[in-house]
């Protein structure tokens, strides 16, 4: 059980770094040395990002928990 808990752990762990370097920067900062300054022409969030903010906290939630079974696991393991 360990074992499924690792994995899905380390794939959840490369979507997460994955999915939040696909955000759109904010302001300024290191999003500005790999192009985020650029302002875009459409104002508002769209559908798109939207779905990539609820893929981001889905995939979150699911690291924790991963995180948080793991701790139990190897705590209450015999």
């Amino acid at each position: 059980m360990t074992l499924v808990f690792t994995i899905l752990l380390m794939l959840t762990s490369f979507l997460l770094i994955g999915l939040v370097l696909l955000h759109k920067g904010r302001g300024g900062g290191m999003s500005d040395m790999f192009g985020g300054g650029v302002s875009s022409s459409l104002g508002g969030s769209s559908v798109a990002e939207k779905n990539l903010d609820r893929m981001t906290i889905g995939i979150g939630i699911i690291w924790f928990a991963c995180i948080v079974a793991l701790g139990l696991l190897l705590a209450y393991q015999g």
